[in-house]
């Protein structure tokens, strides 16, 4: 009978009574960019569940970008300031009236806690900083290796701002 509710072991019979089973794709994003054979292996599973003494936390660069209704330059400088102050790796942030781009370090266990981590952000420093109402319209997370790799053949973040809150 359709409509009933799917089966708990992912199979619907057809109105011949023959069963079929029905395929499920995975997406290599949401899955952590993990091999097929990685992601359903139950004992690969079993070891990605483990503790997190077993999971070191690693470095991930951050580029968050913010935008919105317009302020002040010097209200937006105070507020981004006062953000590096409230979290103290931030590396460098350039700002222009409507938006805004955050660089930084962060450190988590995997790119899928660095970019909770970094969607957070904004958000849970706004008042505190007296951030502009702004949405976040861009995140990159990747990972120091990658991070070091696109440095050292030329197309890493452009270098142009040493540490610090400037304007675009």
């Amino acid at each position: 009978m359709r409509g009933a509710g799917p089966a708990p072991d992912r199979t619907r019979s057809t109105t011949s009574h023959h069963v079929r089973r029905l395929s499920v794709r995975r997406l290599a994003s949401v899955e952590g960019g993990r091999p097929a054979r990685e992601r359903d292996d139950p004992a690969h599973a079993e070891r990605a569940r483990g503790s997190t003494e077993e999971q070191p936390s690693r470095l991930w660069h951050i580029t968050l970008s913010v935008a919105g209704r317009s302020v002040p330059l010097t209200d937006v400088r105070r507020a981004l300031e006062r953000l590096a102050d409230d979290h103290p790796f931030l590396l460098t942030s350039r700002y222009a009236e409507d938006h805004a781009e955050i660089r930084y370090w962060e450190e988590a266990r995997d790119l899928h806690d660095a970019a909770a981590l970094a969607l957070r952000l904004w958000g849970e420093h706004r008042r505190t900083a007296k951030l502009p109402a702004w949405e976040i319209v861009g995140l990159e997370v990747i990972g120091r290796d990658t991070y070091q790799q696109r440095i050292s053949e030329g197309y890493g973040p452009p270098p142009a701002h040493p540490v610090g809150v400037h304007p675009y």
